[in-house]
């Protein structure tokens, strides 16, 4: 939102404006008369750009808005208040437009701010109560309607169902839920009611936090912009001494104030800022939430790209490949007992047993009593028996000793009241599309140097890496190595760290650019600077365009603006273009090099180069 002084402005200078051509109707009226309300207009509406300018000038900043406040008081001292009053105008109402363009940028976002349901049931003394959702305290009861959507994070006290969780992964995304199980804020409710305990505040919750990170990339003020102060830094000096030559070869103070009226850097103040909320905006239709708007510009610098593994290059979705039984159990029970469980779970190995339940056409059982509780694993009861999906370092050492070798991939452990029952292992598919993609971003976006650093296995990390070409290859890594090897290759050229968010952040914090894919409970980590809510190559490749897109139609904008703005200060230097004349010019062009940057928001016909190997 525009601030409320510079609001004030551009009604003051209108008013004055209009107020002063009214009185001028008015027969044999003195002009001082007539001249009030420009003097009102000047005053009340220039006060906020002084300031600003003012202020900067503290600080030893000057950048682009010099030229505008020093029109507006030159025009003000040599009694050209109509200009003085325009300039006034045609810079509020910039703001103005930026405003707009900010919104119509922003469609796609507030759309998503629509989903935060301002209303929850919430069950006290056995009555149902519709109470403000900024009124939920974690420990309150609340009942979610079929179809309604969640709106905080919470545990199933009452009631089955199913959730759909989309708005997490841009794919459809339905997980069962029962006693025990955890429902996030901004999920779409099934067709049974449910009731719940709230675990957090409103403004904790998950989907909430995803609001707030977009409304963040929003209201934060584009980093790039620097790159017009840094453009005016140049422009500013060139436009002033061509206003001191053409006033002091003509001796017409006239020729002075055309000059840097003409001049007043709008393009620079707008039109930059504009490209990149409308950046944001394209990112958002295509999942790719921007986090840090800085991000955009340096895009098209990046040299060195560093991939994790798993969830990045891999689907993220492992194979139950393995089942070993250690028990008196078969494999089929095995796996009725395990895909029971993960019925309730969002675990990534859990789609994996649901998945091979199916194919050998093997049913879950009710569960009850469902509890996930991080480093504890997956437990429910069974019948009568408590049943617990864990890993490997969950488990006490007399257990461990009764294990198999670790082999390559992952891998849990069942347990049946306490007692070992079964090992399963997993493998993680490969995309299909990562050779294709990791062989276009060389000639395509000039980088020139890809490495894996992967917390897995060795072997598996450099078969993965034979597959899609890439010869740099760390692997075994901590989040600690991960982040000094990042450190490191970006003090030697620009990079781009791709991971899905889990002890991942330290990496991208120290990259030039973090990218999280959105799979995992961390895509609202700070550390990223864009995040890719479906997690595909794709949409990585389309985040790459949209950064040197933005960038392109900036310079367009901005560089434009600049150069008809120096033939107007030609034409003003040579008496062609008066004060006035000049004030509409350069609203002119301030239109154009706007209307120039609102095309970012605009989809292409094409917005990436990579082509994905055809579907076998």
């Amino acid at each position: 939102m525009m601030p409320r002084g510079k609001s004030l402005a551009l009604v003051a200078a209108l008013a004055g404006l209009l107020l002063h051509f009214g009185l001028l109707l008015i027969p044999h009226l003195p002009h001082k008369i007539s001249d009030l309300p420009l003097w009102f207009g000047v005053l009340a509406g220039g006060e906020p750009f002084i300031v600003d300018l003012v202020r900067k000038a503290l600080r030893k900043e000057f950048g682009a808005d010099l030229l505008a406040a020093l029109s507006v008081i030159t025009a003000t001292i040599m009694g050209q208040l109509v200009v003085a009053s325009i300039i006034v105008v045609m810079l509020a109402g910039g703001q103005k437009l930026e405003e707009f363009a900010t919104r119509r940028a922003s469609k796609v976002l507030d759309e998503l701010a629509k989903r935060t349901p301002s209303i929850a049931h919430r069950l006290q003394d056995g009555q149902l109560h519709d109470v403000s959702v900024g009124d939920i305290v974690p420990g309150d009861t609340l009942t979610i309607f079929p179809h309604e959507i969640c709106p905080v994070d919470g545990t199933v006290t009452e009631g089955a169902g199913a959730m759909d969780e989309s708005f997490l992964t841009g794919e459809p995304f339905h997980i069962q839920k029962t006693v025990g199980s955890q429902v996030i804020s901004g999920a779409l409710n099934g067709d049974s009611a449910i009731t719940i305990v709230a675990d957090k505040l409103p403004q904790d919750s998950r989907y909430a936090q995803i609001v707030q990170v977009i409304e963040k990339a929003e209201k934060t003020p584009p980093p790039m912009r620097r790159l017009g102060d840094q453009l005016g830094a140049i422009y500013t000096p060139f436009a002033v001494a061509i206003a001191i030559a053409a006033w002091v070869f003509t001796r017409d103070p006239q020729r002075f104030l055309a000059v840097l009226v003409i001049a007043t850097p709008c393009p620079l103040l707008l039109a930059i800022p504009i490209a990149i909320v409308g950046a944001v905006s394209l990112a958002a239709k295509h999942s790719i939430v921007i986090k840090k708007p800085v991000v955009l510009e340096q895009l098209n610098n990046i040299r060195t790209m560093l991939f994790d593994k798993t969830g990045t290059l891999t689907h993220g979705q492992p194979a139950l490949f393995e089942v070993l039984p250690l028990s008196t159990l078969d494999t089929a029970e095995i796996l009725r007992l395990a895909a029971s469980l993960e019925r309730y779970s969002k675990h990534p190995l859990s789609a994996a047993v649901l998945a091979a339940a199916k194919t050998q056409h093997i049913a879950p059982v009710p569960v009850q009593a469902i509890g996930e509780k991080p480093g504890a694993g997956l437990q429910g009861q069974i019948g009568s028996s408590s049943v617990t999906i864990t890993g490997r370092k969950g488990l006490p050492p007399a257990i461990v000793k009764d294990l198999p070798p670790s082999g390559p991939g992952m891998e849990c452990v069942l347990l049946v009241d306490g007692r070992l029952v079964a090992l399963m292992r997993f493998n993680d598919r490969p995309r299909e599309d990562g050779r294709s993609f990791i062989g276009h971003l060389q000639p395509k976006h000039r980088i020139q140097r890809l490495s894996i650093l992967s917390g897995d296995r060795e072997p598996a990390v450099r078969d993965l890496a034979a597959r899609f070409g890439i010869e740099e290859v760390r692997a075994a890594l901590s989040p600690e190595e991960k982040l000094a090897i990042v450190k490191e290759e970006t003090k030697r050229a620009p990079t781009l760290f791709i991971g899905d968010g889990v002890n991942d952040a330290p990496a991208m914090l120290a990259a030039t650019v973090g990218v999280a894919f959105g799979r995992n409970s961390d895509i609202t980590a700070e550390a990223a600077g864009a995040v890719i809510l479906d997690a595909s190559l794709e949409r990585v490749d389309q985040l790459l365009h949209i950064g040197r897109r933005m960038r392109r139609i900036a310079m367009e904008s901005a560089v434009g603006g600049m150069l008809l703005s120096i033939l107007g200060m030609a034409a003003a230097s040579f008496g062609f273009l008066p004060p006035i004349g000049g004030a509409v010019a350069q609203e002119a062009i301030d239109l154009l090099a706007v209307l120039n940057a609102l095309r970012v928001s605009l989809p292409p016909r094409d917005l990436q180069d990579f082509r994905p190997p055809p579907a076998s």
